[in-house]
């Protein structure tokens, strides 16, 4: 047998499989096609495969980073060439096992297409604004969380790294290269996130999930972009506030939480993970100030590195002033000069 697909993702917290949308999408949608994967837990995105996370290992395909590709890569998996009348019937079940949409109607795939493209136009853009670009739900949520779980050094940087490219990210998306952190433009991104919510609120009804009793691709993506915003405490929570106010969202993520996650739901909110140790551990140790003096040299040098590739700092020689003086002796001495 194969060797299982390998996937790397955001590790997680508040009780969620991980702390990162696109690697929820990935996960939800793998659990709910039941896709045998060898899982890489991580908050260092430079460990896998492709630099960034998501990201799916194969053995014959390569490497893929974007949701929408590793789920085409799942229902890629196990797919039979049908040769022989008897062979018909494994092979739907092949293809049916690890795509979470083969029971749906050609409407309902429509349907999916429609409301995953809302959710990503309108719902997705908030979420970035809410966890990297207000300055409160960063400063005390996300990038706390990020400095405190990826390795040193690179949590010295990679934050506000990762901040930049999510703000060029909602810049591109909403079509504005000035775009910054504001009230206009926070009054307009949640209204029209309040407004999605609104819509997948009624399209869900009652239902278990979006198409009844079995979970889609749709099923996956909403809860992708909900789940953080039900588990994780912000400071500026307006969001929040609003899909507390959908019983039947709220019952929605809590419910695919306890049927495909119930180990993480089961940890609840873990306590946050210093990148120092505790104060009295560290104190005990015997060479405490050749440790604190390492620990300062080293990230400084790899500021000072990460400065200098990425152009801030640069180096120029500047000729010294003695060096552009002429020796005296060449500029006085003249053919016949000499003493007699």
């Amino acid at each position: 047998m194969a060797a299982p697909l390998e996937l790397f993702c955001w590790k997680g917290n508040w009780g969620l499989p991980s702390v990162n949308t696109e690697c929820l999408i990935v996960l939800a949608y793998a659990r709910f096609a039941g896709v045998p994967l060898k899982l890489h837990k991580t908050a260092n995105p430079w460990g896998s495969p492709t630099g960034i996370l998501p990201a799916l290992k194969t053995r014959q395909d390569g490497s893929f980073s974007q949701p929408s590709k590793i789920i085409i890569e799942f229902r890629k998996q196990n797919l039979c060439t049908v040769r022989l009348s008897s062979k018909f019937l494994s092979s739907l079940q092949s293809h049916k096992k690890y795509n979470a949409d083969f029971d749906l109607s050609a409407k309902e795939g429509a349907d999916t297409l429609a409301f995953i493209s809302l959710v990503e136009e309108k719902l997705m853009p908030a979420l970035i604004y809410a966890l990297w670009v207000d300055p409160k739900n960063y400063v005390e949520v996300t990038r706390r969380w990020h400095g405190d779980n990826i390795p040193f050094p690179l949590n010295f940087f990679l934050p506000s790294h990762m901040q930049r490219q999510q703000l060029a990210r909602l810049r591109l998306i909403k079509g504005d290269e000035a775009l910054e952190a504001g009230e206009e433009v926070e009054k307009e991104l949640y209204r029209d996130a309040q407004e999605c919510m609104d819509l997948l609120s009624q399209r869900l009804g009652s239902s278990k999930f979006f198409f009844g009793d079995s979970p889609s691709s749709l099923d996956a993506h909403v809860f992708g972009h909900l789940a953080l915003l039900l588990k994780i405490k912000l400071p500026c929570g307006r969001l929040q506030q609003h899909l507390s106010s959908l019983d039947n969202l709220t019952h929605f993520c809590s419910n695919i939480l306890t049927l495909y996650f119930p180990s993480e739901l089961n940890e609840g909110p873990s306590r946050k993970v210093s990148s120092q140790p505790e104060a009295s551990d560290f104190d005990n140790e015997p060479n405490k100030r050749r440790k604190q003096l390492l620990s300062l040299v080293f990230a400084l040098g790899a500021m000072l590195s990460y400065a200098l590739l990425t152009g801030i700092v640069s180096i120029e020689h500047v000729p010294a002033e003695d060096d552009l003086r002429e020796p005296q002796g060449i500029a006085e001495a003249t053919p016949g000069e000499d003493e007699e």
